[in-house]
């Protein structure tokens, strides 16, 4: 074992041994106070700074507390839905769920990127939308079995490493639950705002909560929910079923004092085009269910700030 592991060793074991007996002592109140401002600055300067991504003017997070909501189809098919809406407008969609990248078959790319002249990696372009994804970096078949200072470092190279050129927007499907990747996304660069995802299902809208209060927590304006799957309509007899109840995500809105950016059916279309390849905005841009991402895109755009240009 050579000098510096050693010296590692013991230093901790000093360290704790200091503090087994540090434990034992009984602070005053004046040290106690201390102590919390101490921890305060550390905190303080352990917090990254916020610094923009080159080229992006705006950035919105599509999020959810569990997976399974539709998260990514919602990601997908709003960044279509963003450039239907306005065609003078540039997109880009980054995929930063490390474990399970869905964006590659969702948007019919694969491949790697190529690097540009700054060594940087290029996004592939499909549907006019500007693409990276882990899943680009993997075999699509291989698992990912990282541990998190990894992801970390993957996640760190998505969001520095990639040439988008200039983009109005960048939709980012962020993977489920409020974890490290979420804290490190937030607090890493400016985002403009968060659209929270859930299907009307007391068991998702509990994640929700939890989704919406996190990034309230890091300072990221929520901009509202998404109702997934909100209703099912049955295409021989047109009967309509809540499956996964009426209106849960309206009333959880109520509580969180948020907005309804949209009501998405649970439907077929929606289903298939996504698995083909080919998002239902762009290959069924006149279908009901289409028109129900371009009027949610319509909502998220009201409700950001100000464009930076």
């Amino acid at each position: 074992m050579g000098s510096w592991p050693r010296r590692l060793i013991w230093g901790a074991a000093s360290l704790g041994g200091r503090g087994a007996r540090g434990d034992r002592r009984q602070f005053s109140g004046v040290e106690s106070e201390t102590l919390e401002q101490r921890r305060k600055q550390i905190m303080s300067r352990g917090l990254p700074k916020q610094k923009p991504i080159e080229g992006v003017n705006q950035v919105i997070v599509v999020a959810s507390g569990k997976g399974g909501v539709g998260k990514s189809t919602t990601a997908v098919n709003l960044a279509l839905a963003l450039a239907a809406n306005d065609s003078s407008k540039n997109i880009g969609l980054l995929d930063v769920d490390v474990y399970g990248p869905s964006v590659p078959k969702m948007m019919n790319l694969r491949g790697s990127p190529e690097l540009s002249q700054n060594n940087l990696m290029k996004p592939l372009m499909n549907y006019g939308i500007a693409c990276m994804s882990m899943g680009f970096l993997v075999e699509e078949t291989a698992p990912v079995v990282w541990r998190g200072l990894m992801v970390m470092s993957a996640t760190e190279k998505l969001l520095r490493q990639v040439d988008w050129g200039q983009l109005d927007y960048l939709v980012v499907d962020m993977p489920p639950g409020t974890g490290d990747v979420q804290l490190s996304v937030s607090q890493n660069i400016p985002i403009s705002g968060a659209v929270i995802v859930s299907t009307p299902q007391d068991i998702a809208l509990m994640d929700a909560h939890k989704g919406a209060e996190m990034f309230r927590k890091v300072h990221v304006p929520v901009l509202g929910l998404v109702q997934n799957m909100s209703v099912f309509q049955c295409p021989k007899c047109k009967h309509r079923t809540h499956i996964f109840g009426a209106d849960g995500a309206r009333k959880l809105a109520r509580t969180l004092d948020l907005d309804v950016l949209g009501d998405i059916p649970l439907h077929l279309n929606i289903r298939e085009s996504s698995d083909k390849g080919q998002p239902i905005v762009f290959s069924q841009p006149e279908s009901d269910e289409a028109k129900a991402y371009l009027r949610m895109a319509e909502e998220v755009v009201r409700r950001l700030p100000p464009s930076a240009e």
